[in-house]
């Protein structure tokens, strides 16, 4: 877990206590120095699969709880991602959609996104070729390029930009998406809420890092634990905002 060490080593500066921590169905928070949010995997959880030291999780640091990255459990390692990104100091152009960007430049190119995200129907009316990796088996769709997480090695050569869901850290996935981007010296992009906006990714091959910044995390925590729903400016207004940090 070269990644994952690389990133806690760098981020142990901003080590605080934990003043809070919540998972929610499809999000999790942590406050610490800042708040970090994670996408929520592991759910539905298998009997038996307790979060260690549940209930107890305000008396680690953030540092601490980071270490839950490397779980196999993934509803601690979403813990952990969401205490990386509490480490982590705001930092890039504000108020910036990356998928406007994406938008833009992926005119006649080919784009691979791993991770469906909002707006890929106005990619695919302007990319010449698009595909979509999924772990979510519900949503794949091969009539619309939308297709299981493990064909990358036979989608992404010949990409011209590559698009990866920040929330691939949580399953481990994220260094092996930026390896064999590297290979095809796409343009490549790590974009979503659990994103850590890290220069460690930057040394990984990632080009743009397109994540959140948290400006209320106590209400960001709160709703995170009465929702289910995704996390963005219209349903979280004046609590989030959009960062896009280039390397």
């Amino acid at each position: 877990m070269k990644l994952i060490n690389e990133l806690m080593k760098a981020l142990g500066e901003n080590d605080s206590p934990v003043k809070d921590v919540r998972v929610g169905v499809s999000w999790t928070g942590v406050h610490g120095k800042y708040g970090g949010v994670s996408k929520t995997y592991g759910i539905p959880v298998a009997h038996g699969n307790y979060t260690r030291d549940m209930g107890e999780l305000t008396s680690k640091t953030t540092l601490e709880l980071a270490e839950y990255v490397k779980s196999w459990n993934l509803v601690e390692a979403s813990i952990g991602v969401a205490a990386i990104n509490s480490m982590i100091k705001p930092r890039g152009k504000k108020d910036v959609n990356a998928q406007d960007i994406i938008i833009e430049e992926s005119k006649n190119k080919k784009v691979t996104m791993v991770g469906k995200f909002p707006k890929i129907d106005e990619i695919r009316s302007v990319a010449r070729e698009l595909w979509v990796l999924e772990s979510d088996q519900t949503l794949l769709n091969p009539k619309e390029g939308i297709i299981t997480e493990a064909a990358a090695e036979y989608v992404f050569p010949g990409s011209d930009i590559i698009i990866i869901t920040g929330s691939t850290l949580i399953n481990k996935g994220l260094e092996r998406y930026l390896n064999l981007a590297k290979e095809e010296n796409a343009y490549t992009i790590v974009m979503g809420p659990s994103t850590p906006m890290s220069d460690v990714l930057f040394d990984y091959g990632a080009d743009m890092l397109a994540g959140v910044e948290i400006l209320d995390p106590e209400a960001i925590l709160r709703k995170i634990s009465q929702s289910g729903g995704m996390i963005n400016t219209r349903v979280c207004r004046g609590e989030i905002g959009f960062r896009v940090l280039e390397g």
